[in-house]
């Protein structure tokens, strides 16, 4: 004989979701997502790249640094002529030297904003960021005396930054 199970439905009693779960979740998460949104930074650095439309250019060629990056350390040039030659010093880019030599050109050509990094092809990003970061801007050199005596009468020390070259572009090193 055969058993056949029947089960009951009731109709009309629909059925309940628990949602305590749920808004206990919410209430955990919702304030750490606030928490940490605040901690967290995003700095934008606005490039020009190259186009790929190569038209004649009707202007007068200015001034534009270039720096390239290479393996063995920097190269400072107007675009025609090298500048200067900045060896690694114990394994690491002469970032200072690169920003006084960027501090004397944007005196030399005070309206001039372009500049060029141009690497190699195996350098760290973060070296492309080092670069960009001391041929954007400079400390300037009378600073770091104010810098000792605010620091000597224990008030705040704020570094004194001068924009240099601010509208850069990246590419591959010749």
């Amino acid at each position: 004989m055969r058993r056949r199970h029947h089960y009951r439905r009731h109709k009309g009693e629909p059925t309940e979701l628990d949602m305590t779960t749920f808004l206990n979740l919410m209430v955990v998460l919702v304030p750490f997502l606030l928490i940490t949104a605040v901690f967290s930074r995003i700095t934008i650095v606005e490039l020009s790249l190259p186009s790929g439309t190569g038209g004649s250019s009707v202007a007068a060629p200015s001034f534009r640094v270039e720096v390239i990056v290479r393996e063995a350390g920097l190269e400072l040039t107007n675009g025609t002529t090298v500048i200067a030659t900045l060896p690694k010093v114990e394994g690491e880019y002469d970032l200072e030297t690169l920003s006084e030599l960027a501090l004397s050109l944007k005196r030399d050509h005070p309206n001039s904003n372009d500049a060029s990094v141009l690497l190699e092809p195996h350098i760290e990003y973060d070296h492309l960021i080092q670069v960009m970061d001391a041929v954007r801007s400079a400390a300037l050199p009378g600073a770091a005396a104010a810098d000792a005596e605010a620091e000597a009468a224990g008030e705040e020390v704020r570094e004194m930054r001068v924009a240099l070259f601010t509208d850069i572009s990246i590419g591959d090193a010749p």
